[in-house]
């Protein structure tokens, strides 16, 4: 919402609640009078504490947002075994989508959500905002100009302690899951990195009892060049947010290559023959520069094809993911 904000592309016109049928669903009948009010006196606090922030109409249902002919675009950010019945429901409505990451938990999903987007032009884009941010491209500067040698291998980490325990991440029935959280984010970058050819050879994930969804995995990526790349992440680990790239005559490492916020002067090391030279790379605003795709979707066929394309590759990739680690989710 900052960066909404901050770039002025698009003009906000509230935030939606859900209704007792759209949080309850089927057994919305059957819930009591009391637990009614409670939930929705938790939405209408949550909006009112939004739109004190960034103004707007409250929405008193996600339906009646989708149907108001004042919002031309929406910001689908619910956990993500919603993403495709509602971003399903935001086309049908004639409305553009910006919807958090994964766009669906399966690839038939991303299909169907991208057919429908295409056939009425309409734009669908992925929040991997990370893609957008301009350390990628002075590290993929590095790496062309020779300067660690031919590249051996790739390693891109990304895990975070255990959150509280009502978390969505911890829901099997909302989308959660490790690879569906952080793990996305590994295999979109690495599938960047290794091209168009890049396609997953081995996959494993690991679960923590008492949680009835992954919670850790790892998995390695090879191209038809033979470059290859080993990914892992985790939603029960020590935190780390890593890129290291070991080639023939060196090593880049750095930090904060998925997640670098706005402002932040992100940094790599290059260590050769025992040596080690720390840089600075490029700050930037990745979540402003998504918002900026989002608008060039709207207006671009060809941009809006290419991001339908990307979403459906990443869900093939993670549904691969899940076929060779044998997940039954």
């Amino acid at each position: 919402m900052p960066a909404l904000r901050a770039t002025g592309i698009f003009a906000f016109a509230g935030i939606g609640t859900a209704s007792p049928e759209e949080w309850f669903g089927d057994s919305a009948p059957s819930v009591s009078a009391e637990a009614l009010r409670e939930q929705r006196r938790r939405e209408r606090e949550k909006a009112e504490c939004f739109t004190s922030q960034f103004g707007g109409e409250i929405y008193p249902s996600y339906s009646e947002l989708l149907a108001s002919p004042e919002v031309e675009a929406v910001y689908i950010p619910l956990p993500p075994g919603l993403h495709f019945r509602w971003a399903k429901a935001a086309l049908a409505a004639g409305k553009h989508v910006f919807v958090e990451k994964p766009a669906a938990t399966s690839a038939a999903d991303a299909a169907e959500l991208a057919a429908l987007a295409d056939s009425a032009a309409l734009a669908l884009h992925e929040n991997y905002m990370f893609v957008f941010h301009r350390q990628l491209e002075a590290i993929d500067g590095i790496i062309a100009s020779g300067e660690i040698g031919e590249v051996r291998l790739y390693r891109i980490s990304f895990g975070f302690p255990r959150r509280a325990a009502g978390d969505f991440r911890y829901s099997r029935k909302l989308g959660g899951g490790a690879l569906f959280d952080c793990g996305g984010y590994t295999i979109r970058y690495a599938t960047r990195l290794l091209g168009e050819s890049a396609r997953l050879v081995a996959a494993q994930s690991g679960g923590v009892a008492g949680f009835e969804v992954d919670m850790y995995g790892s998995a390695m990526m090879v191209n038809a060049d033979g470059a290859a790349a080993q990914i892992a992440f985790g939603m029960d680990n020590d935190y780390k947010c890593e890129l290291e790239v070991w080639g023939s005559r060196g090593c880049l490492v750095t930090g904060r290559v998925l997640t670098a916020p706005a402002g932040f002067v992100p940094t790599v090391e290059i260590r050769r023959g025992g040596a080690a030279e720390r840089r600075e790379l490029p700050a930037d605003d990745a979540f402003g520069k998504s918002i900026a795709r989002f608008r060039d979707c709207i207006g671009d066929p060809a941009v809006r094809r290419a991001q339908y394309a990307a979403i459906v590759k990443q869900a093939e990739m993670v549904d691969e993911f899940r076929r060779l680690a044998g997940m039954n989710r």
